[in-house]
């Protein structure tokens, strides 16, 4: 071997082992899923969706309504970004990393006091409760019959598929912290195909992937049933981060505001299991925070140490 290739072949070696020797932040790591090309002359504002689905279904949903957006924009576009579990999005949201986001009522009254302003919402506040659902085999009859056994949610801080669900059981003789065993599988999803496996006795979700997951799966969906329902509370909001121009915020809720409006537009909410977004302010989640405020008093703390991470 000439010396040349010996070189060649050292310096080989240094790299591959620098690079093997680099720390790799994987928990840091979270994709952008999106259409959208990364060269763009417009400035780009990160538009965050919480995980209402899985990363891809999620992408399937609401990248239409991204790019209906950013077809009526001039000089900006958004760009949408999904997070693998609730615990990496309430992460960046509470930290006032997206522009523009679609969080939960919670995380949105949480939001408030991060840095973000509320200027919208889902309609359809009808919608927005939990539902608790069991194989339709299971011989559970009452509440309590889940005394021992294993509830499914997608995360803690879910506030129709986890809390609100959560909040019935102990409204009907359930102590949540001893009486079940409480799993947080990551998504709604998942939670829903624990309870048809049998890894769990009940599983907590919310009626708009509820519905989506019989459309996708109706095999396995009719072998499941909606147990029990909870009330309803402020459908999930639209935030923006207070230093984003009124101009753009303006305009962005126009056009939302305006989808049910158009054939396209209607098209993408059917998507979404949704009728229209509407105007809404922080007083508009009122209720919302005094249920949170009952919640943590009466069932559990709501961020309790690395109960996110679960």
């Amino acid at each position: 071997m000439s010396f040349s290739i010996k070189k060649v072949f050292v310096i080989a070696l240094i790299v591959i082992a620098s690079l093997g020797c680099s720390p790799v932040e994987e928990d840091s790591y979270e994709p952008l899923y999106s259409d959208t090309p990364i060269l763009t002359k417009n400035k780009v504002y990160i538009f965050g969706v919480h995980p209402l689905h899985n990363p891809n279904r999620l992408f399937e949903v609401y990248q239409p309504m991204v790019d209906y957006i950013n077809a009526r924009l001039k000089g900006s576009e958004l760009r949408l970004e999904a997070s693998r579990n609730y615990a990496a999005y309430d992460k960046k949201l509470f930290s006032g990393y997206f522009d523009f986001s679609l969080p939960n009522p919670y995380q949105t009254v949480t939001a408030v006091s991060k840095g973000y302003k509320i200027f919208g919402k889902m309609a359809d506040d009808e919608n927005f409760r939990g539902i608790i659902l069991v194989r339709k085999d299971s011989g559970i009859e009452k509440v309590t019959d889940l005394k021992g056994k294993t509830v499914s949610y997608p995360a803690p801080t879910a506030l129709a598929a986890t809390m609100m669900p959560q909040w019935y059981m102990h409204e009907h003789g359930i102590d949540i912290n001893h009486d079940i065993k409480n799993a947080y599988v990551g998504s709604q999803e998942s939670s829903i195909m624990n309870v048809f496996l049998g890894k769990s006795a009940a599983a907590s979700t919310w009626p708009p992937p509820w519905r989506a997951f019989i459309k996708q799966r109706p095999e396995i969906a009719e072998q499941v049933e909606v147990k029990w329902e909870t009330s309803s509370l402020a459908n999930n909001g639209l935030v923006a981060r207070e230093d984003i121009p009124e101009e753009l915020i303006e305009t962005v809720s126009e056009i939302i505001f305006s989808l049910h409006k158009t054939p396209q537009g209607r098209a993408i909410l059917e998507r979404m299991e949704l009728s229209k977004y509407e105007k809404a302010e922080d007083s508009t989640y009122d209720s919302v925070r005094l249920f949170l405020k009952q919640f943590e008093e009466d069932v559990r703390p709501i961020r309790a140490e690395g109960v996110d991470n679960e």
